[in-house]
C-alpha cells in the first residue's frame, strides 16, 4: 500500500488571516514564500519612491508596494500575487476598493523584482499570469545585471540597460526615469 500525504490546501480568505500574509502568494491553494534580499528589497523601494512620487504629483492613480495582493486571475479565482509595485489608474479605482482583503482588478502596471531565489520558470510564470490578466505594462527588475525588461499588453519587449531610459508611455504619460537610477551606485574599486 503507498500512502501519499498532501498538503492541506489555503484560501485566500485563509492566507489574510495569517500573521506573516504579507511574505507569501497563494498558488494552488499553496503557499509561496516571496524571496528578498538586502539589493532587491532597495531596489523594490527605489522603484516605489519613483513611481509613487510621479503619480502623487501627477494624480495619477494609486500606487501600492508589494505587500498588496492581487486576486485577479480569471483563470485561478483562488490565486494572489504581490508585485512588488503596483499602480492602478484613478478612473478604474473607487474608494470603495479600499475596504477589500486583496484587490480584484488587475493593475496597469505591475513591476517585478528579481532576487537570487527567484527560479526563472516562476518568474516566466507570474509575467503571463500578469498579461493574462491585462495589466498592461510590467517592469521586470534585474539587480543583479542592472537592466529592466519591459512587457507590454500588446505583446512586445524591450530590454533596458543602465544607460537606456525607462518610460511610463500610456500608463503613466510623462514618467522618465533612467535605469541606473533603480539601483545603488556601483562602488568603485
Amino acid at each position: 500500500m503507498i500512502t501519499t500525504l498532501t498538503k492541506p490546501t489555503i484560501t485566500p480568505a485563509e492566507l489574510l488571516e495569517m500573521p506573516n500574509a504579507k511574505s507569501y502568494e497563494l498558488v494552488d491553494g499553496q503557499l509561496v514564500e516571496r524571496h528578498a534580499s538586502t539589493l532587491s528589497s532597495l531596489v523594490e523601494g527605489i522603484a516605489f519612491a519613483s513611481v509613487f512620487g510621479y503619480c502623487k504629483a501627477n494624480k495619477l492613480g494609486e500606487v501600492w508596494p508589494g505587500t498588496m495582493g492581487y486576486q485577479c486571475f480569471q483563470e485561478h479565482p483562488g490565486k494572489v500575487r504581490r508585485p512588488d509595485v503596483t499602480f492602478i489608474r484613478a478612473d478604474r479605482f473607487s474608494q470603495d476598493m479600499l475596504q477589500l482583503g486583496y484587490l480584484h482588478i488587475a493593475p496597469d502596471l505591475a513591476v517585478e523584482v528579481i532576487s537570487p531565489g527567484d527560479l526563472a520558470h516562476e518568474v516566466a510564470e507570474k509575467i503571463e499570469e500578469y498579461l493574462a490578466a491585462d495589466v498592461q505594462l510590467l517592469w521586470v527588475v534585474e539587480p543583479e545585471l542592472r537592466i529592466v525588461d519591459v512587457y507590454r499588453k500588446n505583446g512586445s519587449i524591450a530590454r533596458l540597460r543602465e544607460s537606456d531610459e525607462l518610460q511610463g508611455e500610456n500608463v503613466l504619460p510623462g514618467f522618465r526615469c533612467r535605469v541606473a537610477d533603480l539601483f545603488p551606485p556601483v562602488a568603485s574599486a
